[in-house]
């Protein structure tokens, strides 16, 4: 084993907040998956206003720029616009996961997912390619990235294991589960 290898862990920070902990570093795919529909809304409001704006101030005052000018220009503000959409719908998720906001519907999510990957037997957080040094490195990089995400638009793309709960709440909750279905039957 490497040098490398044998760094110890960087456990994560806990974060005061209001409501629980879910994840502290979530896989941009349950990030999207556990939105709520009003974070859609909110992101297809956002992701239309830049273009809506544009439209009405051109209505207001027009640029006379003549019929190849304002095209492009809608174009742009349609791509930044979509952009922000997501990344506000991004942000109003994640904050969930790390329980800044309201996450009842979430923390329910949560837990029957990864019961259901308890059971079967799989890895909780997914299988990983990346030996454990870059799990970790990526885990470091990525940790609470959703609360700077206005600055600096940064995402987990990484299977890993460092997410800064106690797993052990899963594996008591499926052991819990597959007593009451033995005694149930």
């Amino acid at each position: 084993m490497s040098n490398i290898e044998q760094r110890p862990y960087v456990p994560a920070k806990k974060v005061n907040s209001e409501y629980p902990l879910i994840d502290s570093d979530p896989h941009i795919k349950r990030v999207i998956s556990y939105a709520r529909p009003s974070d859609y809304a909110v992101g297809a409001a956002t992701a239309t206003a830049g273009p809506g704006l544009m439209l009405l101030m051109e209505r207001i005052s027009p640029s006379l720029v003549g019929k190849g000018g304002f095209a492009p220009i809608m174009r742009l503000t349609g791509a930044i616009g979509v952009g922000a959409g997501f990344v506000m719908l991004y942000q109003r998720s994640i904050l969930r996961f790390y329980g800044f906001t309201e996450n009842r519907r979430e923390q329910e999510m949560d837990m029957r997912e990864m019961v259901e990957k308890v059971k079967k037997g799989e890895p909780l957080y997914g299988e990983s390619t990346l030996t454990k040094y870059m799990q970790g490195m990526a885990s470091r990089n990525s940790r609470y990235s959703g609360v700077w995400l206005h600055v600096m638009p940064w995402f987990n793309f990484v299977n890993h294991s460092h997410h800064g709960v106690d797993t052990a709440k899963y594996y008591q909750q499926a052991e819990r589960e597959l007593e009451a279905q033995r005694l149930g039957k």
